[in-house]
């Protein structure tokens, strides 16, 4: 089973006051921190962006795709990633660029609960998290049509296929804080990431 990671990049965000794949987090910016470690895991490595959107300096092996239409959400982000790994991988996993705690156990643990379901997500104190998933590369099909009908949320396109559910206890030895869940919203979420990971806020 080959395997791969989609990250998505989301735009200016107003509560960051900038785009958070470009914000600092230690010695590198927040994309760079999950391409490097999502990168530990996979064969191949996909990071989906809008049109214009500006992006650090990323290692070679990382292909860069772009949105075919804006403002449609993490949806047509999923649906650009698969496009751009189709006929590499049979499986993606799919997060954001702001999980800069993400442990890479817990992807692998994904991927080895998956079985012969279309897609695993983690639905955790009842909060489902269909950004840090791993999809079969099958499901692009149901994506566009999806798309197409303008139905827009994740979350419905994973009642609509074969999906496994996982709680925490299933990751728990891989992950046992949910730190691969932690993302980033607004400066209190980004200094607490920083102090986990051992960093000072920059000056």
């Amino acid at each position: 089973m080959t395997r791969g990671t989609i990250i998505l990049c989301g735009g200016h965000s107003r509560r960051m006051g900038s785009a958070k794949a470009l914000l600092p987090f230690g010695p590198e910016t927040m994309l760079a921190r999950v391409v490097r470690l999502v990168g530990q895991t996979v064969d191949e490595l996909v990071v989906v962006a809008a049109a214009e959107q500006s992006l650090p300096p990323l290692p070679d092996n990382v292909r860069i795709a772009r949105d075919r239409q804006p403002d449609r959400g993490p949806l047509e982000g999923l649906a650009t990633g698969l496009r751009a790994l189709a006929g590499t991988v049979d499986v993606a996993f799919v997060t954001s660029c702001d999980v800069p705690l993400l442990v890479p156990d817990f992807v692998t643990r994904l991927f080895e609960l998956i079985g012969k379901h279309d897609a695993v997500a983690p639905l955790v104190e009842d909060r489902l998290h269909p950004l840090s998933a791993v999809y079969r590369q099958s499901v692009l099909a149901a994506v566009e049509q999806q798309l197409a009908a303008d139905r827009r949320r994740v979350t419905e396109l994973l009642r609509e296929i074969d999906t496994r559910y996982v709680t925490a206890s299933e990751f728990a030895d891989a992950d046992p804080d949910c730190r691969s869940l932690c993302n980033i919203n607004d400066p209190a979420d980004y200094e607490a990431a920083l102090a986990a990971a051992g960093f000072s806020p920059p000056t």
